[in-house]
């Protein structure tokens, strides 16, 4: 952990909601029921569906996949 105020500390997880907030519509949304099911819809995307550059073009289920084979 680095010191207090490192702008580094909080890099993925802004890069994330960056991300979920750019490729999300939550102002359709209406109600907290409709919100939680664009939430756990865009997880299931982000971790099944959605390449990342930095796991080889592959969502992360597939490379956690594609690890535990070469291993």
């Amino acid at each position: 952990m680095s010191r207090r105020g490192n702008c580094w500390d909080n890099a993925p997880q802004e890069s994330f909601f960056g991300q979920f907030k750019d490729e999300t519509d939550l102002k359709k949304c209406e109600t907290l029921k409709d919100v939680k099911r664009e939430v756990k819809s865009y997880m299931t995307y982000y971790n099944h569906y959605r390449g990342q550059w930095n796991l080889k073009k592959m969502p992360p289920a597939k490379y956690r996949q594609h690890l535990l084979q070469v291993a």
